[in-house]
């Protein structure tokens, strides 16, 4: 039985959670309305720019999911505790859904201005391989039967994935492409952007930071709900 301290624990919880998730609703709504009303429209590119507030901050945020993932992993390895665990896992399923995100909006991108939804470029075949990668991640956890094992084997996944994460940010620089190059973060330009677009992308990149957030927090709740229903399973039987 829960005690009274766990009771209002998780109705603290719960109150947070709704208010994350309202203020990520507003912050969302606030962004669409920056996208498409206030961003100015790109001369070279046009409105198809607008797919950048959404494309770039996915891929980010997909990387700071699998940074996480490998600081979990690695805290699992040194702890040998659940929460590591589960930290890593929820990480992996809410960074694959963002590069997911990725994927899809650089393909809408790419059909207008490349002539094609897909190319073999550097950047886009290492952005691939990374999604696989942490595709098989969630598979070991899927189909491996023992808790412990899948544990330990996507740990290591997320260990030995964590470099293909910076292999793939330096993609365009480090090979010849089609892909653009860098524009934000560390070895972009500081003029790679115009004052307007670089604020709306700065609030786009903010909101899916937030949602991350939000989403990693819900998913190490259930994880850690599904353990609990487990683990009385066993005393039951």
């Amino acid at each position: 039985m829960a005690s009274a301290q766990q009771v209002r624990q998780r109705s603290v919880a719960g109150v947070a959670g709704l208010g994350l998730l309202v203020v990520v609703a507003i912050l969302f709504l606030i962004d669409l309305a920056l996208i498409f009303l206030w961003a100015p429209t790109e001369l070279v590119l046009g409105e198809v720019q607008r797919i950048f507030y959404f494309h770039v901050p996915s891929a980010l945020v997909g990387f700071m999911a699998f940074a996480v993932v490998a600081v979990g992993s690695v805290g699992y390895f040194w702890k040998r505790t659940a929460k590591w665990d589960r930290l890593a896992h929820s990480a992996v399923e809410v960074g694959v859904m963002f590069f997911t995100v990725a994927l899809i909006s650089g393909a809408i991108w790419a059909k207008p201005v490349w002539g094609t939804w897909w190319t073999w470029d550097p950047q886009l075949t290492t952005t691939f391989v990374l999604w696989v990668v942490y595709l098989v991640y969630l598979m070991v956890r899927a189909y491996v039967p023992s808790r412990d094992q899948a544990a330990r084997y996507s740990a290591v996944i997320g260990i030995m994935g964590f470099p293909l994460v910076l292999l793939v940010y330096r993609a365009a620089e480090l090979w010849a492409g089609i892909h653009p190059g860098t524009v934000v973060g560390p070895g972009a330009e500081s003029d790679a952007l115009d004052e307007d677009i670089s604020l709306v992308f700065t609030f786009s990149l903010a909101t899916f930071t937030l949602l991350f957030v939000y989403l990693l927090w819900q998913r190490v709740l259930v994880h850690k709900a599904e353990e609990t229903v487990e683990e009385l399973r066993a005393l039951v039987k």
